[in-house]
């Protein structure tokens, strides 16, 4: 996370001071409703019609992401993510650490699990942050994205460097050999 700790041992150590129960996460989620950057819903539902598969990689928690994977209509098979793991009773216990999210390098091996499950023939990373250029490799190409907040080091890393997600989708559409491309190989 920019020091000398590696991810896992910084998000056990954040969570054991944090601490949040089960009533907590649902109380956040209640005051705090996903909110999609725009264009985004337009782009992942033009990838489903050309029949790509979408799949969140998320160092975040589950539980988080997963109505974010609804507003998208992405299946919930297709989140990679970290989950916070409660006792009986709600209070915090921990998460899961065989997650491939909690560990350094973690969306890599995500991004290695879905190409070893699957046997897609092309995979591509879209992301705005560090973690999300070092899943590529595995990943075939890595789309760097500047919508929210531009990162020069994500801006170096990226195969292509967009600043919106309608950029993105107009990109899929003008290009008809990339239109193409995806129908016929099935990138993902």
């Amino acid at each position: 996370m920019g020091g000398g700790m590696d991810f896992r041992t910084a998000l056990r150590n954040r969570l054991a001071v944090m601490q949040p129960s089960r009533e907590d996460v649902a109380k956040y989620k209640k005051l705090h409703p996903p909110k999609l950057t725009t264009g985004i819903k337009g782009l992942v539902g033009k990838l489903q019609k050309l029949g790509v598969d979408v799949y969140l990689v998320s160092g975040g928690f589950d539980a988080l992401i997963f109505p974010v994977a609804e507003l998208l209509g992405i299946p919930q098979k297709n989140v990679f993510a970290n989950t916070l793991v409660f006792q009986e009773d709600g209070k915090f216990l921990g998460f899961d650490e065989e997650k491939p999210t909690s560990q350094p390098g973690g969306k890599a091996l995500a991004v290695r699990s879905i190409m070893h499950k699957k046997s897609y023939r092309y995979v591509v990373m879209v992301g705005d942050g560090a973690t999300d250029a070092e899943a590529c490799p595995p990943a075939h190409a890595f789309i760097g994205f500047g919508g929210n907040v531009v990162r020069e080091a994500v801006k170096e890393k990226s195969h292509l460097y967009v600043h919106s997600f309608e950029e993105l989708s107009e990109l899929l559409s003008s290009n008809e050999e990339t239109r193409s491309d995806v129908q016929s190989n099935g990138i993902h």
